[in-house]
């Protein structure tokens, strides 16, 4: 029997927040044609934001696009670290109140990086 004077905890998918992912992109671009690669990835990067952020409003930075594009349409990097920041959206007649803005962090290697949150100061 659950106690009847236990609040709710506040959703923490309304607050402004920034965190540091490495996504993998060679396992989600296994199998897929060539052609298709580099814009799946696009996609597959909105899925994940989706999936961590909870928000349905997902803008890719155009650097991060930029990195993805670079070695062309089928050779797209095996992984990408990417800043996922949850923000305040100023438009008022649109129908989320939050976005999530993804951005590229260039690394010169992947080994050891883990899910770090950031500072709003550091942005």
């Amino acid at each position: 029997m659950a106690k009847t004077n236990e609040k709710k905890a506040k959703s923490a998918i309304n607050e402004v927040v920034t965190r540091e992912y490495t996504v993998n992109l060679h396992k989600r671009l296994h199998g897929i044609g060539f052609k298709k690669r580099a814009p799946r990835a696009i996609k597959e990067l909105k899925k994940f934001a989706v999936q961590q952020m909870g928000t349905p409003d997902v803008r890719i930075d155009t650097r991060l696009n930029k990195q993805l594009w670079s070695k062309g349409i089928r050779n797209v990097p095996f992984r990408v670290r990417v800043r996922l920041s949850r923000r305040r959206n100023d438009d008022e007649d649109s129908a989320n109140k939050l976005f999530t803005l993804v951005t590229y962090i260039p690394v010169a290697n992947f080994k050891g990086l883990q899910t770090e949150n950031v500072d709003g100061s550091q942005e």
